[in-house]
């Protein structure tokens, strides 16, 4: 098990042999039991690894123990609060408000989902909190933790669902 601390003070995801500036959520960080859907804000906590997601038409498939499958262009994640499958990925079009995974600006290129509010998922409680690939700008993110996609694919060649991903004010 291996905890990577995603630093708000320091802007910066790091851990053993590893250093990658980050960017997090637009409204900062927030206690996780304060969390809620659209709030901008990156949840504090140890969030558990749980699995990947790329772009299989715009980078090669990562080297990672982590089952990764590519995103499709029907691949989206719902957060509407309301519906049984906040939360959890979705196919488009689909009935209730959801993120499309295959945006044209990169971000998600390459994506590991982060177990916040997925065992079971809380209504609005937040939702598609993941590690994605950063802005070149490093803009804040809609509250998920983004680095550099080259560093993304370094650290994913070293994640396990045994690692945490841990978001600090």
């Amino acid at each position: 098990m291996t905890v990577y601390c995603a630093s708000a003070h320091k802007a910066a995801v790091y851990g053993p042999d590893f250093n990658a500036p980050c960017a997090l959520g637009r409204s900062g960080v927030i206690a996780a039991e304060l969390k809620s859907e659209g709030d901008g804000a990156s949840p504090i906590g140890r969030w558990r690894v749980r699995r990947a997601y790329w772009r299989a038409d715009r980078i090669d498939k990562p080297d990672t123990a982590l089952v990764i499958d590519p995103i499709r262009p029907d691949d989206g994640w719902c957060d509407a609060a309301s519906d049984p499958a906040y939360n959890l990925p979705v196919r488009l079009p689909y009935r209730a408000s959801c993120e499309t995974m295959t945006r044209e600006d990169g971000l998600y290129d390459l994506v590991v989902v982060l177990g916040h509010n997925d065992d079971p998922p809380q209504p609005g409680a937040g939702s598609a909190i993941f590690l994605h690939c950063a802005s070149p700008e490093f803009k804040p993110t809609e509250g998920c933790v983004a680095i550099a996609r080259d560093q993304l694919i370094e650290l994913v060649s070293r994640l396990t669902t045994d690692d945490w991903i841990e978001i600090t004010p």
